[in-house]
């Protein structure tokens, strides 16, 4: 499987944590929360915690405080469809593909419930062959985007499809909830919203970079699952989120690095560039410790997640991308995601 085009999309409006401070103050939801929730949001809103800004599909940051089931779905039916279908036009531009040559397409998502799912809407809107193999995958987190990408690798490998459609969108807004626990008070200071999109080939681009996805290797702890994971608490999305999370994430994440290189007979010396979900400052801060690698390494990791938050399973298609359009040096390249499960994917890319 050859990647042959890269997409990205963002909602417009972009809101630094400056402006999510001053919104909350104003907001009705200040008062409600305690002292010490108060004093968190404040601080990990003003001080530096890897994140600058990020982008919301709002008009107005006071639209975030009405937290109530209709309005929430309302906005993922308003806006995951169009960032999807624009990171997918932008995908096939960058491909110079057709949307009818398009034989399947996949669609994660964590923020939001479509029935018909998001493939029904996104094929419509960039006008996909009717009989074009569509299928949508939901509850996978912010690791969504590698188990996207190897079922794109199952269809092209079957013969069934000659190219493959991979995208993943999150309007993480559109999963807010608030109280006094600390973990959903980070979570709605991390989270921004964005779509990514990858354009999959049997056949590597003819005046593009050649992208071959080699190899790929999966760790899902079930026991773990309640460290971090969406539940359903008056008809919302409440993230459940722990202190554990940086360090299962790093434990994950180099076992699954050393199931890859082993498979292969690599070391991890061989690799030559780094694309990680970043999750937070945190989390990269545990991996750089567990695996044994620089900041450097997390370049683009750390810019993307700066400028525009955790984008959820979108995040690794910003980080690729911006490495790409940065001409990083060739040779084998690690591609990393992680997220609810708890669950931990990888695979092994060779970029000439």
């Amino acid at each position: 499987m050859f990647i042959v085009g890269l997409g990205t999309a963002c909602p417009e409006r972009r809101y630094s944590k400056a402006d999510c401070w001053k919104a909350f103050q104003a907001s009705a939801w200040f008062e409600r929360l305690d002292r010490r929730a108060r004093m968190l949001a404040e601080r990990v809103l003003l001080r530096d915690n890897g994140i600058d800004a990020r982008r919301l599909s709002v008009e107005s940051l006071q639209d975030v405080f009405a937290i109530d089931p209709d309005t929430l779905h309302a906005r993922f039916l308003a806006n995951a469809p169009a960032l999807a279908a624009c990171a997918a036009r932008r995908a096939l531009a960058d491909a110079d593909v057709l949307a009818p040559a398009i034989d399947g397409v996949v669609i994660s998502t964590c923020t939001g419930y479509l029935c018909p799912g998001l493939t029904s809407y996104v094929s419509e809107a960039l006008g996909l062959r009717p009989d074009v193999q569509a299928l949508d995958l939901v509850g996978q987190g912010c690791g969504a985007a590698l188990p996207n990408l190897r079922m794109a690798d199952a269809l092209l490998a079957s013969g069934r499809c000659a190219r493959v459609l991979s995208i993943c969108v999150e309007v993480c807004s559109a999963a807010m909830y608030l109280d006094n626990d600390p973990g959903v008070l980070i979570s709605a200071c991390l989270f921004g919203d964005g779509a990514g999109a990858a354009v999959l080939s049997v056949q590597p681009h003819k005046n593009k970079r050649k992208i071959l996805w080699k190899t790929a290797a999966s760790l899902v702890s079930p026991g773990e699952r309640d460290a971090l994971r969406f539940e359903q608490r008056g008809g919302l999305l409440r993230n459940v989120l722990t202190l554990a999370v940086p360090r299962i994430a790093a434990t994950h994440a180099q076992q699954v690095l050393e199931m890859a290189l082993a498979a292969e007979g690599m070391r991890q010396a061989d690799i030559a560039g780094w694309i990680w979900h970043a999750g937070g400052r945190d989390v990269l801060a545990a991996l750089r410790d567990k695996i044994g690698l620089s900041m450097d390494d997390f370049h683009c990791s750390a810019a993307v997640l700066r400028e525009y938050g955790n984008l959820s399973s979108a995040f690794v298609y910003f980080v690729l991308q911006m490495a790409l359009r940065e001409k990083a040096s060739g040779g084998h390249w690690w591609l990393a995601s992680f997220g609810a499960g708890f669950s931990s994917h990888g695979a092994l890319l060779e970029v000439e």
